[in-house]
């Protein structure tokens, strides 16, 4: 495995951190800039709404730049965004430098994804972004509660000046080892791909990974204010929490992974309804401390597990685009990290508490179940899914690294390995043209 794929990995190290750090920051943020709980909450929504939208335009936007320049570009506008975080003098600007900040990591993803999987053979691409993907579940396991940690000992802008001085290091990475990497021939033709969102298979990808990755992150998003003000922990408690979080993800990851291809509606099926019941016992034994450490692992495991089947689901159904397949998980899973929070918030500005956000998860995670059932029905009755041109079945690369959606983000990536032509198909499809995509 070429150096250069670790620095990538490196790399997705600080995008994953910053992304979801603010899940242990939210309490100081919100004292420090004097707004209220579910505003501060916002933040996390406005990362999220910059990765749906950047995901599919830099996709696009970035096919006729030089790659090793538009990483360099993309990583220092990332680290410049987490300065001018750990600088804001007010919350408005610390908003503007999450979205910004955003829309450069949806550009280092589509990008990043592309150059790991041009850099080694055709039969190391999953391994590749096994790699790439693998920085992200250490942001999780790790990244989290370190931000948590320097947040509540050091004041939360060091968390940010934390995740700035690591984009320093990966742009040093990006500069010294990242090759050439030639423009393909043939250029994408978008017409083609955009024909993907004539699918209503396609769409219902799009809404279960949604709703499967909003409803935990509804939850997520406020975990340290439901750890300390309904359970009555010590907010030194919150980093390792969030870190068993963010094991329960590795653990859930490892084993979706290993099941999905053969078993995907079940692990979809199984998957949404574990995270539904958990957040459902969250809700109801939110002021037990035992019951709530156990249902962080539980839900980091279950939301997890799910990631890599809904990474595979898109790839199954919008193969014949390799250029949005990645970017669309990308935004779908996002859209559900902009939607959880912003319905959490809405719940505890309705006074209904912290607890609250749980039940408002689990009816979202309920929705996906609905959406995964009719997905399945057409599936057997073979509607949906026949104007994509292939139907590719997707190996999850980060089964044995770990996201993420987000994921929480969760995190996770699908890796194509094989590829059967679907109805349709006019000709063979080769894993050279599916793009893994995380998942957070």
């Amino acid at each position: 495995m070429p150096p250069a794929v670790y620095i990538l990995g490196l790399s997705v190290f600080a995008l994953g951190t910053s992304e979801f750090m603010l899940s242990g920051l939210l309490p100081p943020i919100a004292d420090d800039m004097n707004v209220s709980i579910p505003q501060a909450g916002l933040l996390i929504s406005a990362f999220a709404i910059g990765m749906v939208v950047g995901a599919p335009l830099l996709a696009v936007a970035t096919l006729r730049l030089p790659r090793r320049t538009t990483l360099i570009a993309l990583i220092s506008v990332f680290g410049l965004g987490q300065i001018a975080g750990a600088l804001a003098p007010t919350y408005e600007v610390l908003f503007a430098s999450r979205v910004v900040s955003a829309l450069a990591c949806a550009g280092f993803w589509a990008v990043g994804a592309a150059v790991a999987i041009a850099m080694v053979p055709v039969n190391q691409r999953a391994r590749a972004m096994a790699v790439m993907i693998g920085g992200l579940s250490i942001a999780n396991v790790l990244g989290v509660p370190l931000g948590a940690f320097l947040g509540e000992h050091f004041g939360w802008r060091s968390a940010f000046w934390a995740v700035g001085a690591a984009s320093a290091v990966a742009l040093i990475g990006v500069v010294t080892r990242i090759p050439y990497i030639p423009l393909p021939e043939k250029k994408p033709e978008l017409r083609r791909e955009l024909a993907i969102y004539r699918d209503r298979q396609v769409w219902l990808a799009i809404v279960i990974t949604a709703l499967a990755a909003g409803g935990v992150f509804c939850a997520f998003s406020y975990l340290a204010p439901l750890l300390t003000d309904v359970a009555g922990l010590d907010s030194g408690w919150v980093p390792w929490i969030l870190g068993l979080f963010g094991i329960g993800a590795l653990v859930g990851t490892t084993i979706g992974g290993r099941v999905a291809d053969a078993h995907l509606f079940g692990v979809l099926l199984s998957g949404i309804t574990a995270s539904t019941v958990f957040l459902a016992a969250l809700a109801l034994f939110a002021s037990s401390q035992v019951a709530v450490v156990a249902l962080a692992f539980l839900l980091g495991l279950s939301a997890f597990f799910t990631a890599p089947a809904l990474n595979a689901r898109m790839f199954n159904v919008a193969g014949a685009a390799p250029t949005l397949a990645g970017a669309t998980t990308t935004a779908a899973f996002n859209l559900g990290n902009t939607s959880g929070p912003w319905l959490g918030g809405t719940v505890i500005d309705a006074d209904f508490g912290f607890a609250a956000t749980a039940w408002a998860g689990a009816a979202m995670t309920v929705l996906a179940l609905a959406a995964v059932a009719v997905s399945l029905r057409l599936q057997r009755g073979g509607g949906g899914g026949g104007r994509s041109r292939s139907r590719l079945i997707a190996k999850s690369a980060a089964a044995g690294t770990g996201s993420a959606g987000a994921a929480v983000g969760t995190g996770s990536a699908a890796g194509a390995e094989r590829a059967v032509p679907g109805p349709g198909a006019t000709g063979p499809v080769t894993s050279a043209d599916c793009v893994a995509s995380p998942g957070a």
